[in-house]
């Protein structure tokens, strides 16, 4: 079967509220919505998660959009539907990008998968049926609004809350939320806010609100204030943006700089690099988890389908489609279920089918491309 066209659409999604980090205030998602077509008459899909700004990243939607035209799409249309391995090995001339990569990626992955009549999850080697889910709490106007949305995500069903933080927005409502339930499981993550320097007082005020994880506080380069606020002890020392590739995996392991990792798929190149940091982690015994950043339901759907590997072990940064999003892109919208859990897809590929009024009030512009004649 060969890749007979692909369809790119920008869209632009209003979120349900504010979504505040170290790195800004996020108020509406304009992302990429990529469509790859076979000749059996399936189609893959996927999402880029570069946000408009390269302020996460040095990605953003522009850029990505630029390399997914000029190189991606003319590595795949009209060739045979690649073995998703493959389309990797045949674009690693091209350096860097890895979220633009992920999108054609992941979208072959999903056609892979329909096209050999199976779930995404089940090739990948998954099996379970549900996941484990937390939600994640951006910065709040005040520590009273902060403790007033926590309870509500508690009351909905989440078991374990992360809270953004950053220099000046820490000690106080992480202690708060503490104070407040006394039983809740409360990760933090600071998206590299923090110096080396403030390590003692990240120790202090995470030991004493009873913090279970410390997600990057530090650069992504500062392996080695990493490895000290990990020699603590007092809590799980966690890294996301430090890890890009298995080099940079296995360095950060030899320099037991982590005690678990946040894998996101559309930041670290798809799904095929997200699977082999899943086994690296599982050598070294070290648990992992499938991140978020502010997926709709298509993005949703392949992270879950990730998270049934055996050493996501620990609760996924996956939440329901209504905490992010007034409308959703997908047919049937993803719902919390018993235990904090998420169900899994079953269906062919990533499980989950378009709903096309929803893209259409969401399109911004789109562009369809055909593979070469002949």
């Amino acid at each position: 079967m060969r890749v007979r066209s692909a369809r790119l659409e920008e869209l632009e999604l209003d979120l349900v509220e504010p979504f505040e980090t170290s790195f800004g205030v996020e108020r509406r998602r304009r992302l990429l919505l990529l469509s790859l077509e076979g000749e059996s008459g399936e189609t893959g899909v996927a999402e880029c998660v570069a946000a408009r700004d390269p302020l996460y990243s040095s990605e953003a939607v522009a850029t990505a959009r630029w390399l997914i035209e000029a190189y991606l799409l003319p590595a795949v249309l009209g060739e045979e539907t690649p073995d998703p391995a493959a389309f990797r090995s045949r674009v690693r001339a091209l350096k860097g990008h890895p979220m633009a990569k992920a999108t054609v990626e992941m979208a072959l992955w999903d056609l892979f998968a329909r096209e050999r009549r199976t779930s995404l999850s089940r090739l990948l080697g998954g099996r379970r049926r549900r996941v484990e889910v937390g939600v994640s709490v951006g910065i709040q106007p005040t520590v009273p609004a902060l403790v007033r949305r926590v309870g509500r995500y508690l009351e909905e069903g989440y078991r374990r809350i992360k809270l953004k933080v950053r220099p000046g927005w820490d000690a106080e409502p992480v202690t708060a939320v503490r104070r407040e339930f006394p039983d809740a499981r409360i990760w933090v993550d600071a998206n590299q806010a923090y110096a080396p320097q403030d390590l003692p007082a990240i120790r202090r005020w995470a030991a004493r609100a009873g913090v279970e994880q410390v997600e990057q506080p530090f650069a992504e380069r500062e392996l080695e204030a990493h490895a000290r606020l990990n020699r603590a002890g007092r809590f799980r020392v966690c890294l996301d943006e430090s890890v890009v590739d298995r080099p940079s995996l296995d360095e950060a392991i030899e320099r037991k700089a982590l005690s678990s990792l946040n894998v996101k798929p559309g930041r670290v190149g798809g799904l095929g690099i997200s699977r082999e940091l899943e086994r690296r982690t599982a050598a070294a015994g070290i648990p992992a988890w499938v991140g978020g950043m502010l997926e709709t339901g298509v993005g949703r759907a392949h992270a879950l389908a990730l998270a049934t590997l055996p050493n996501f072990r620990l609760p996924a940064d996956l939440s329901a489609s209504r905490r992010y999003y007034r409308t959703e892109i997908i047919e049937r919208p993803f719902e919390l279920g018993p235990g904090s859990t998420l169900e899994v897809p079953r269906g062919l590929g990533i499980g989950v089918a378009l709903d096309e009024r929803g893209v259409r009030r969401a399109r911004r512009r789109f562009r369809t491309y055909r593979a070469p004649a002949g």
